[in-house]
């Protein structure tokens, strides 16, 4: 029986779990701020943006873009040891703030209560 799911989306799947697996065992990151988000990969499995969010401050938020872009090639290699597909992805960090702008909505709406 066919899969109803796109080949993409389940691979993409795959990378979001591993993505944070690699993700732990990268030295010199403090792994307990950082999340994978999200995982957009291309129909042709040939980019993949990997979206992150980060707990902390701006110096943590910093520090840990500027490792996981140090770290990108040995991050692509890993994933191509772990992937059963011919081609690894291409592929690039994104720093996701949906957390942080849905918290600063949520204190605009309270402040508009407060008000009212």
């Amino acid at each position: 029986m066919p899969s109803l799911c796109k080949r993409s989306v389940r691979i993409a799947e795959l990378i979001h779990r591993i993505t944070a697996e690699i993700i732990r065992e990268i030295r010199n990151l403090d792994t307990k701020f950082v999340t994978i988000t999200g995982v957009k990969l291309t129909d042709d499995l040939l980019n993949c943006k990997i979206y992150y969010s980060v707990f902390g401050t701006k110096k943590d938020k910093k520090k840990i873009d500027r490792v996981l872009k140090e770290n990108i090639k040995d991050v692509r290699y890993r994933l191509s040891l772990r992937l059963d597909l011919r081609r690894a992805p291409t592929i690039s960090f994104v720093y996701d703030n949906t957390s942080e702008n849905a918290s600063r909505i949520f204190d605009l709406l309270r402040r508009i209560e407060e008000e009212n």
